[in-house]
């Protein structure tokens, strides 16, 4: 088989096996090429051993098929873990031979949003499946005793769970009580129980935006800082996405310009560094933050 043919089917298998899912259309629309030539390659699948199964019009991989453990648990990487692995290959010296193809590789990989899963495993790992049961079937479930970010409220939601963030962290899900698309922590949830009741709202489904400090949302508000070489460092430590929204302004001075989910994630981490930070906008930011501070430290 030719490498081009192998770097397809290898495309096609992480739409096949994401935790959106893709009618052929769209996926003969993703991957420039035709529906004929999805449905051959999804033969050459299915003739390897792989199990194809289809709810509705959309297709996907069984991931109890043969193999299919063995290279999701060799190709697993985070966007944020293939940064850093992008950065230590750029230490190498460009005389290195192999320098090139790493980079090749790993670039495959991290242009691509639909990255395969990481195992998730614990007590959270009956959550994950039964979420992912539901995802397949285009089933809705019930999440009981998700404990809410806000008070101690604890309470069972019904709802319509359609896609997951990195490492399983957040489900999905559209809401009928509010008719709108959420974000659940899967570590709040208590149990999911599975009901025989079909999607009836998948035309509503759309995730949300996720910004560089791991927050989600349906909202997106820019966010411009001045950093110090301290707040600069520390930055590209914990959020490594970072680097894309950086700009040098001078020696030891630099602008991060990036658009936020909501305050909570970029005011965290602003407050450990105020004497080397300078919000330039918006000024929301800088409401919110002096709340935070009053509320938190209890100052007038």
């Amino acid at each position: 088989m030719d490498q081009p043919k192998i770097e397809r089917l290898l495309r096609l298998m992480k739409l096949l096996t994401a935790n959106t899912t893709y009618t052929v259309d769209e996926l003969a629309e993703r991957l420039k090429m035709s529906r004929r030539t999805v449905y051959r390659y999804i033969d050459t699948f299915r003739e390897a051993g792989f199990v194809i199964k289809k709810t509705g019009d959309c297709i996907r991989l069984d991931k109890t098929s043969p193999h299919f453990k063995e290279i999701s648990q060799l190709v697993h990487f985070t966007e944020e873990e293939a940064v850093i692995l992008k950065r230590a290959i750029e230490s190498v010296d460009d005389t290195n031979v192999l320098k090139q193809n790493l980079k090749r590789k790993l670039y495959s990989i991290y242009d691509n949003k639909t990255l395969a899963d990481t195992v998730v495993k614990g007590p959270l790992a009956g959550v994950v499946h039964t979420l992912i049961e539901a995802i397949e079937e285009g089933r809705q479930v019930v999440l009981k005793g998700y404990r809410s970010a806000h008070g101690s409220r604890v309470s069972d939601r019904r709802v319509e769970p359609f896609s997951f963030t990195t490492n399983y962290v957040q489900v999905w899900c559209y809401e009928p009580e509010s008719d709108s698309c959420k974000s659940f922590k899967t570590a709040r949830i208590g149990s999911v129980e599975l009901l025989d009741t079909p999607w009836q709202h998948a035309t509503k489904h759309r995730e949300g935006f996720t910004d560089l400090f791991r927050m989600n949302s349906q909202e997106r508000t820019r966010v411009r800082l001045e950093l110090g070489l301290r707040a600069y460092n520390l930055l590209l430590e914990e959020f490594p996405l970072a680097e894309r929204c950086l700009t040098q302004l001078s020696d030891g001075r630099w602008l991060l310009d990036t658009e936020v989910a909501d305050f909570a994630g970029v005011g965290r981490f602003v407050v450990g560094l105020l004497d080397d930070i300078r919000i330039l906008e918006p000024l929301a930011l800088k409401e919110y933050l002096h709340q935070y501070i009053e509320r938190h430290f209890h100052l007038e």
